[in-house]
C-alpha cells in the first residue's frame, strides 16, 4: 500500500505561483501512476493532472494546460505539482493520489489519495 500526504497549499493573490508537494510511504518500490485532483465548495472532485512512473508521460486538464506543471522524483518518493499564473477559480482543496492500474490520463483509476490540501487565490 501507498501513503500520500500533500504539503504546500496556502494563500495566494491571483497571478502568483505556488508548489505542492506529495510525500510517499509504503510500497514505493511498486511502480504507480501520480495523480493530483482538486475540489472546490459545492462541486464535485475534477482531475487536475497524471505522470506515469517514469515520468515521460503527462496529462492535463484544459483549466491549467499551460500553467501547472507535474513532477515527481522517485529515488525521494516525492511528487509535485508548480502552479502559476494562479486564478480565483483554482481556489480548491488539492489531493494527490497514486493509481497501481496504469496511465491513462484523465481517464486513469487512481488507489490511494492524501488528505488534501487548501490552496485559496484571492481576487
Amino acid at each position: 500500500q501507498v501513503q500520500l500526504v500533500e504539503s504546500g497549499g496556502g494563500l495566494v493573490q491571483a497571478g502568483g505561483s505556488l508548489r505542492l508537494s506529495c510525500a510517499a510511504s509504503g510500497r514505493t518500490s511498486s511502480s504507480y501512476v501520480m495523480g493530483w485532483f482538486r475540489q472546490a465548495p459545492g462541486k464535485e472532485r475534477e482531475f487536475v493532472a497524471a505522470i506515469s512512473w517514469s515520468g515521460r508521460s503527462t496529462s492535463y486538464a484544459d483549466s491549467v494546460k499551460g500553467r501547472f506543471t507535474i513532477s515527481r522524483d522517485n529515488a525521494m518518493n516525492t511528487g509535485a505539482l508548480q502552479m502559476n499564473s494562479l486564478k480565483p477559480e483554482d481556489t480548491a482543496v488539492y489531493y494527490c493520489a497514486a493509481g497501481l492500474r496504469g496511465f491513462a490520463g484523465p481517464l486513469g483509476k487512481f488507489d490511494y489519495w492524501g488528505q488534501g490540501t487548501q490552496v485559496t487565490v484571492s481576487s
